[in-house]
């Protein structure tokens, strides 16, 4: 008898039936809050009805239009109509399934239009699982080991993580980010010189690493040292994209602009859609038959990103990602100063975060881990994140409400009550 591997492990022993707005419905004939939005995927919630709409009729019409062999015309609308959202400048995509597809062709790019073989990644960045993108992840070890020799040409530089190194040295955020780019250029003077680094690619919050936001200096130090050297900045936002921080892109928060930048999760709902996109004078340097893909910019996920697109500016969803992701963080830090057990809570808009510790100030996955559970039995679904494990994060639809994100706090409050009771 078939059956899936052990390894796929889910978070939660909720079996879905059917997704509704912010909630999932599960086989057990309970309601769920989704503060785990697929990991920040459903940005619209589940199930939309302009979304569902759009994808049906393009299913009746044209499902797979293989984008190298003819071209279909939710992908031509698609290009003209992320025009409105893209940087200035950045104005040739290219599309692809999932994050780590995307994240493996701007690094393909950046090489081919540097010449230089080099990729200098940050601490605790997390950037995919396959062979080339868990080379460029450092947010945990489980997504490189086992299966090595991974690709060369990868060197890692400190993000400025200010609650971990302020709890091991003292330090504040502008002393982490003095020494963060002061260890960029110590890397680019002994490591990899700049005439060999094609490119510096960043989170602009990390995800999986803990969701820790980068601050401006540090993001326009990048900059400033991108330009400097001739090396590309490519910003990863498959998770900070479309509305998720309470800005349209991540990076808006800090006021520095890529040379190349990647989307995925949030763009089409749920659909597999991925891309990058970098200026005309870039892409053109691309290695002609470098870029393509059997199931690419799929006419039925294209459908649902342009619906996506819609319902993201008419409901002014970034807006309501920081409103409520306010009304969120505001709620998350109450329950933080009456727990001795969560050292930190931090993050952007509707991506936000609770790192538990020991009373010695150490992470502590096992009340993490108990807190998450507890909050399935609340009807809250959430993640857990973080090199240890010892981080929850909370990522709703950015649909959800006011009273959605009060009644999330209720059951926040209840399962780190219980989660924390034998500790």
């Amino acid at each position: 008898m078939s059956h899936l591997s052990e390894h796929l492990r889910q978070a939660t022993p909720v079996v879905a039936e059917r997704g509704e707005g912010v909630h999932l419905f599960g086989t057990d004939g309970r309601r769920y809050l989704d503060f785990t939005a697929g990991i920040g995927v459903t940005s619209t919630g589940h199930c939309h009805p302009r979304v569902v709409a759009a994808a049906q009729e393009q299913v009746a019409t044209l499902i797979h239009g293989q984008y190298t062999t003819v071209m279909h015309q939710p992908l031509q609308k698609l290009v003209e109509r992320l025009g409105d959202v893209l940087p200035p400048g950045l104005d040739s995509l290219f599309f692809a399934n999932s994050g780590s597809e995307a994240v493996e062709a701007a690094m393909r790019l950046a090489r081919q239009a540097t010449g230089r073989p080099n990729i200098v990644v940050c601490q605790g960045g997390f950037h995919g699982r396959t062979v080339a993108a868990a080379s460029l992840t450092t947010s945990g070890t489980k997504v490189r080991t086992g299966f090595g020799p991974l690709m060369s040409g990868v060197h890692v530089t400190p993000f400025p993580s200010t609650y971990y190194y302020n709890s091991r040295y003292g330090w504040d955020e502008e002393a982490t980010t003095r020494f963060a780019l002061g260890e960029l250029d110590h890397l680019l003077q002994t490591v990899t010189d700049p005439s060999d680094t094609a490119a510096i690619m960043v989170e602009p919050v990390l995800g999986e690493g803990g969701y820790t936001p980068a601050n401006s200096a540090f993001l326009q130090g990048l900059r400033e040292r991108a330009d400097r050297h001739g090396i590309l900045l490519v910003l990863d936002e498959v998770q900070t994209g479309v509305g998720r921080t309470g800005r349209f892109w991540g990076h808006d928060h800090f006021g520095v602009r890529p040379d190349i930048i990647i989307t995925a999760k949030g763009l089409a709902s749920g659909f597999p859609l991925s891309g990058i996109a970098a200026s005309d004078e870039i892409m053109a340097k691309a290695r002609p038959g470098s870029q393509g893909g059997t199931y690419g910019g799929n006419a039925v996920a294209c459908a649902a990103a342009l619906a996506t697109l819609d319902v993201v500016e008419d409901e002014g969803l970034v807006g309501n990602a920081a409103t409520q992701g306010a009304r969120l963080r505001s709620g998350l830090e109450d329950v933080a100063a009456k727990t001795p057990a969560i050292g930190d809570v931090r993050g952007l808009g509707l991506m936000l975060a609770n790192e538990f510790v020991t009373d010695a100030g150490e992470p502590d996955p096992k009340t993490a881990s108990r807190v998450q559970q507890a909050a399935v039995e609340e009807g809250l679904l959430l993640l857990t994140c973080g090199p240890w494990g010892n981080v929850v994060r909370l990522i709703p639809p950015l649909i959800v409400s006011e009273q959605q994100i009060d009644e999330g706090l209720r059951a926040w409050s209840a399962a780190v009550q219980a989660g924390c009771a034998d500790r």
